[in-house]
């Protein structure tokens, strides 16, 4: 293998969406179980022995699906684990499935970085109130209503966040990646979606997620709902809040993303009828002792194991990552591999669709460093190719890179929640799955390789060291001769932000 428990990922922006189907008018509720999933499961991974089974799920409404239909099969446990989750249509829906998971019996367990939890602990409090939904906080803050005060009095701790993502059913399937829980992660958004990736895993993979879910679970940074806010008894606001939502249903009906609630994926699962990968893997993650800040130097950053696997590439390395700040030490460590001739090909997101301003600031210092060594830069652009192939969910007018995806030597596949920026190396901590996968490896880099050229930027550098942006698309001037998309006070507050000494905190 690669390395051991945590790197990059790339998102929908670059791959073929998955068709919608109408939800049929008489059903309000998501699918009943069609088959023996647990069985069918086990049946597979009996027939390749210590390999787990993956599917790459590109298209926010097969991403959503995974998780509302695993919900549905789930037996005896679900866990949980997110940066955040938004009280929106897609968050609601995604609760309602937890909730009704949880009235047949399974236990859920959900455990929430507290950063974006601000304003709804009594409905938390309201769900955590269930018998068999316990609900938890990572690193939460101490001042509730004012929670700025925590930033003042407390920022070396508040500063440290749980940026992982994972759902996992009954220690069998799990989903990991980039995607937290809301509409723009789901393509359900008209105005701006974020493009991604996650990995169905099933098999050995779904236990070794289990057990790092576990580990955060039981952390001294994880604080029961109830610990933090009186969570209330009565059997009727229980009630409440699942018929509260239950609207989410008939709010969905009229929309592309009914398909959410009939998707045939989980069933093609338990059929034998979905083309899995099937591959060694291992689960990479940092301990939750880096919320602390006070673990051994090596244990600081799974990520900076991953980078010693990177290191070890005989031909090729594909990074995709939104958010890249490589800092100096990270332009020397490319430098070795394209002095060893390894091609480096990074994708990240223009300025024009970044949603961090402050990140791209952190990033442009390095580009021209970069180029005149031979990496390729690409950046992602924020409209959408009417050329290409469709893309998942309703349209929309604005799209950002989200996804963090890894390619070393088209042989190994890192997806996950690991950004390549000092925040996730050295301050959040991060999850993710290395696949051992030729086939997968091949699969990804040859849909980056089409679609890159159509939805993003190639960099390069002219003869008086200005960089130029080709735009490959017919929309649109051919070259670009500053930041393309962006206008004169965005490039100046990121001129602006680059001067401040921010760059270890982006």
């Amino acid at each position: 293998m690669l390395m051991g428990r945590s790197l990059f990922s790339i998102a929908a922006l670059f791959f073929v969406a998955c068709a919608a189907m109408a939800l049929d008018e008489k059903d309000n509720a998501v699918n009943s179980n069609t088959g023996d999933f647990a069985g069918s499961i086990q049946t597979m991974a009996g027939e390749n022995p210590d390999q787990s089974g993956f599917y790459p799920l590109i298209s926010g409404i097969d991403a959503l699906a995974a998780r509302v239909l695993l919900a549905e099969r789930a037996e005896h446990s679900i866990d949980a684990q997110y940066y955040f989750l938004l009280p929106d249509v897609t968050g609601r829906l995604f609760l309602h499935a937890l909730f009704r998971a949880a009235e047949r019996g399974v236990h859920v367990r959900l455990l929430l970085d507290d950063i974006h939890t601000k304003g709804h602990d009594a409905s938390l409090a309201a769900l955590h109130a269930h018998p068999n939904i316990d609900i938890r906080l990572y690193n939460p803050f101490t001042k509730r209503s004012a929670r700025w005060l925590d930033f003042i009095v407390d920022l070396p701790r508040v500063n440290r966040r749980m940026h992982k993502k994972s759902f996992t059913v009954d220690r069998l399937a799990t989903i990991v990646g980039g995607r937290n829980i809301g509409d723009e992660y789901f393509d359900a958004r008209e105005d701006f979606q974020f493009g991604d990736i996650d990995l169905l895993g099933i098999g050995p993979i779904a236990n070794e997620v289990s057990s790092a879910f576990d580990e955060y679970w039981e952390s001294d940074f994880a604080a029961p709902m109830d610990s933090i806010i009186d969570s209330p008894q009565s059997r009727n606001t229980i009630k409440a809040a699942g018929a509260k939502l239950q609207g989410v249903i008939a709010e969905l009906r009229d929309t592309p993303y009914a398909a959410a609630l009939e998707s045939t994926l989980i069933g093609a699962v338990e059929q034998g009828t979905l083309p899995l990968y099937w591959a060694e893997a291992t689960t990479i993650y940092d301990p939750p002792g880096k919320t602390g800040g006070a673990i051994d130097a090596e244990d600081v950053s799974k990520g900076l194991e991953l980078g010693k696997g990177i290191e070890r590439a005989e031909s090729e390395f594909l990074a995709v990552s939104p958010y890249f700040v490589p800092q100096q030490s990270g332009v020397e460590f490319l430098r070795r591999l394209r002095e060893r001739y390894i091609r480096v090909a990074v994708i990240t997101n223009s300025l024009a669709s970044t949603d961090v301003s402050a990140v791209h600031s952190g990033y442009a210092k390095y580009r021209k460093d970069l180029l005149r060594m031979g990496v390729e830069l690409w950046e992602a652009s924020p409209e959408p190719d009417a050329e290409s192939e469709p893309r998942s969910g309703i349209g929309y007018s604005r799209s950002s890179l989200h996804a963090k995806l890894y390619i070393v030597d088209r042989r190994y596949v890192y997806v996950g929640s690991l950004n390549w920026d000092p925040r996730s190396l050295n301050i959040n901590s991060e999850l993710g799955i290395v696949v051992d996968s030729p086939a997968l490896a091949e699969w990804m880099a040859a849909r980056i390789e089409e679609q890159a050229p159509r939805q993003a930027y190639r960099l390069r550098l002219a003869d008086a060291g200005r960089i130029e942006w080709l735009n490959e698309t017919p929309v649109g001037p051919p070259i670009y001769y500053r930041e393309p998309g962006a206008g004169f006070w965005r490039r100046l507050s990121v001129w602006f932000l680059g001067l401040l000494p921010i760059e270890g905190q982006l």
